[in-house]
């Protein structure tokens, strides 16, 4: 598949608060993005010439930001954590909070992983969640975690491999935090959710003879949580689902070869390409021996018209119960514009699902 001119640069469509822009990172745009942008966003045009100048999508990029409410203030369900932005590497970003479940015998752990299109988002976001409390009256640790943000010298499997450091390293402090090794759960939303399929089905990481304690560690899961997640990072494959004008249309960084770490659209399609992004093939990479699977998608209708349709289609978690079946991993669906739901005797959410496979005794939520 060839791709259109306008993402041979190093431009980035992201999202705030559904409008695309652009992060252009000092980069000029080209004439193709130009065009591309003043076609989806006419009102940027100033002067009204029907020509859209760099400076003025910088300007309308800057209008729209300027004119985003302020996000309201978090909830704060969750008490604070045990630990807070404990490093689990030497970037910033890896660091993550940890909520330490009262307990005699070691704890199950599960571990949260915040959306944001791997562009935005942090750890904070699990204090608004019921779960951590939940986790902790039933004798469950929790933690959450950030990672680095997608740049041309981070690319997505590098993201997941922090995810996949903040596992290691939290089976690493089993001794100190009173953790249960064998019981590590993860789960999250949209870039989260995918993360979390990812370490369910990715082979082990563990390197036994490392130097580096934490790199011995097991990066497995005993289950995972896809909460209105993607079924593959290969983004290509998604063709499959949602045709080629979709994917054109939607596609934006994701297509990019430096999504994968690559330098120009031969190396995506040739043989470094097909191995990068095999990597990230959640859907490819699911097999008999990987953790059971919770799969959700909350969108109420089938039609794509936007990107954050797109995103967290509910044919993504379709294609995820699908392969769950046809490979033999044990696998919870939840998917109301499909009609799919848990069956009679199944956990209906994904605490009952999460505590189910940890062994935990817990009051069913209600339905």
């Amino acid at each position: 598949m060839k791709l259109p001119a306008v993402f041979r640069s190093w431009c980035v469509l992201g999202l705030v608060g559904g409008l695309a822009i652009v992060r252009a990172q000092d980069i000029p745009l080209t004439p193709e993005t130009l065009q591309m942008l003043l076609q989806r966003f006419p009102a940027a045009d100033a002067n009204g010439d029907g020509v859209l100048s760099e400076a003025e999508a910088r300007a309308y990029y800057a209008k729209m930001r300027s004119a985003k409410p302020a996000a309201p203030a978090r909830a704060g369900i969750a008490p604070a954590p045990t630990q807070a932005d404990v490093a689990y590497g030497p970037a910033s970003r890896q660091v993550l909070d940890f909520w330490q479940a009262k307990s005699d015998r070691p704890t199950p752990v599960v571990v949260y992983i915040h959306g944001g299109g791997f562009l935005s988002g942090d750890k904070s976001k699990a204090r608004e969640e019921k779960l951590v409390q939940q986790c902790l009256d039933a004798g469950v640790s929790f933690a959450a975690i950030n990672y680095r943000f997608l740049a041309v010298d981070v690319p997505i499997q590098q993201v997941l491999r922090d995810c996949a450091r903040a596992v290691q390293f939290i089976r690493s402090k089993a001794g100190e935090w009173n953790l249960d090794r064998a019981r590590v759960a993860a789960y999250g939303n949209s870039a989260g959710a995918g993360a979390s399929l990812w370490l369910g089905s990715h082979d082990d990481l563990a390197e036994p003879g490392h130097a580096d304690p934490v790199r011995r560690e097991s990066s497995r899961l005993v289950c995972a949580g896809v909460i209105s997640g993607q079924y593959s990072y290969n983004i290509f494959r998604w063709q499959e689902v949602f045709g080629e004008a979709a994917l054109q249309r939607f596609g934006g960084r994701y297509l990019l070869p430096e999504f994968a770490g690559l330098k120009s659209e031969a190396d995506l399609r040739g043989a470094s390409g097909r191995a990068a992004l095999a990597d990230v093939d959640m859907e490819g990479l699911l097999s008999a021996d990987d953790a059971p699977v919770f799969v959700s998608a909350a969108l109420p209708g089938l039609e794509l018209e936007n990107t954050n349709q797109f995103l967290h289609h509910p044919k993504h978690a379709q294609k995820i119960m699908e392969r769950c079946r046809a490979v033999g991993v044990p696998v919870v669906a939840s998917i109301p514009a499909l009609g799919v739901k848990p069956a009679a005797g199944e956990p209906a959410t994904w605490r009952d699902f999460l505590f189910a496979r940890l062994g935990v005794k817990s009051q069913p939520s209600a339905k």
